[in-house]
């Protein structure tokens, strides 16, 4: 009998690679040998690449001592793929690193009811970092941010000499804004420089660009310069994503309205806000650390433009009922990520990660994940105005708790083990460590 995942390869095979879908039914069934192997088959990866990603030839500690100080070994994270995900009419196969249950199933499953009405629709502005440089004690403020905005070609141009090939690639300084703002230690000129970093995040493009104009400042304006570094508030730099998910697909118009009612809560409190922003975060998180990219700096921008963008904390997504009665779902953020420089550069699960998207600039990247994190975002939505967010957490959840019991009282937590107590605990809704160490030793 032929299996699966072999009917699936001969798909991809007689198809090509234009031709390529990422929705591969029974994804979860199959065995992580299997799963390698499609996904192998899909983006055309090496056998060192399969290895890689198997965490057999991952990381070496040599070259983990380059990365970061006094390094001492490395810590894996769970690396999976969400399936079904069209974004501006291309199957991907996203890799997501993340520790927490649900989160890639629930994605894998917004990303299919997308599949109906198009897939994700996705967009980005330039890639325009601002690098900010704090200029104080100037006596006349006025004067000062006259002097600078008069002198503004000079900066610009003394900023472009320090990076050549970025300015030969089409990237480099683009402006010069100046703010004057109130502080505790008094008035301060702010001066933002952008620059368009292309396929790189940046900042040591921007912070090298600030340092080297700012002592220029300081003879125009008589101040003294002390900060100068990037923003992770990234205002000019946004990705956005665009989804209709339809009212048959959802299971009716009550569905529908209960996720508006959601949706409508955490428009109102930010208490809720940030939770929901969390969720967004899931799945934003988890593409950005697998292609090595910086999850904390994404994390800062993305919650400061949730409290910038309307003056108060607010949801990074929004969600309204279009003519038909489906869900019109959008989502806009700060993506500051790269493929260029970084752990993206070196790290070699990130780079079989990238390989994955089959991405080619930056801004692709991006647009593929805030349309992850849109996903995201929906599942929970939906499953909060539904069924509850626990069931599909339980399932997960219960298996790391049998998995806990055995280990604690020395016994092998088998796959036959699992299955056989993980039903017992979700039915009796005490999924906790004392009520499996109990069943286990029934079993016995």
């Amino acid at each position: 009998m032929i299996s699966v995942l072999s009917i699936h390869i001969i798909m991809h095979a007689i198809k090509g690679d234009n031709m390529k879908s990422s929705n591969i039914s029974g994804f979860y069934k199959m065995s992580i040998e299997e799963r390698l192997k499609l996904v192998k088959e899909y983006a055309d990866l090496s056998e060192e690449e399969i290895l890689i990603l198997s965490n057999t030839g991952c990381l070496d500690p040599a070259k983990a001592d380059r990365m970061v100080e006094n390094v001492i070994g490395t810590m894996p994270v769970t690396l999976g793929v969400a399936t079904n995900f069209i974004v501006n009419g291309k199957e991907i196969l996203v890799p997501m690193a993340t520790e927490e249950p649900s989160v890639i199933a629930a994605a894998s499953n917004s990303a299919k009811l997308v599949r109906v009405t198009g897939g994700f629709k996705a967009t980005t502005t330039e890639p325009i970092m601002i690098g900010q440089i704090q200029l104080t004690h100037v006596e006349d403020v006025e004067k000062g941010k006259k002097a600078i905005l008069d002198h503004k070609a000079e900066l610009l141009e003394l900023a472009n000499s320090k990076d050549p090939m970025l300015i030969k690639l089409g990237g480099g300084a683009r402006d010069l804004e100046v703010r004057i703002i109130d502080t505790i230690q008094g008035k301060m000129l702010i001066n933002h420089l952008l620059v368009n970093c292309l396929d790189a995040m940046g900042a040591n493009a921007v912070n090298t660009m600030a340092e080297a104009i700012s002592p220029r400042m300081e003879e125009l304006t008589g101040g003294k310069v002390y900060l100068r570094i990037l923003s992770n508030l990234a205002i000019h730099r946004l990705a956005r994503s665009e989804a209709i998910f339809s009212k048959e697909a959802l299971g009716g118009e009550d569905v529908v309205n209960g996720i508006l009612e959601a949706y409508a809560f955490a428009a109102a409190d930010p208490f809720r806000a940030a939770t929901h922003n969390k969720g967004i975060m899931n799945g934003i998180d988890a593409v950005v650390l697998a292609t090595g990219n910086d999850f904390r700096a994404i994390e800062a921008g993305a919650h400061a433009y949730a409290a910038w963008k309307e003056g108060g904390y607010t949801p990074l997504t929004s969600y309204e009922k279009n003519a038909n009665g489906d869900i019109v779902g959008t989502i806009e953020l700060p993506m500051a990520v790269g493929l260029i420089g970084g752990a993206t550069a070196v790290h070699p699960t990130a780079k079989a990660c990238v390989k994955i998207l089959g991405v080619k600039s930056a801004s692709e990247l991006a647009q593929i994940i805030v349309s992850v994190g849109l996903a995201q975002n929906f599942a929970a939505m939906k499953a909060l105005a539904t069924e509850g967010i626990q069931r599909g957490h339980m399932s997960l959840h219960a298996r790391n708790i049998v998995s806990m019991a055995a280990e604690k009282m020395g016994i092998k937590a088998t796959t036959e083990l699992i299955d056989k107590i993980v039903p017992t605990l979700i039915k009796e809704r005490k999924v906790r460590m004392d009520r499996a160490e109990e069943l286990i030793k029934e079993l016995q």
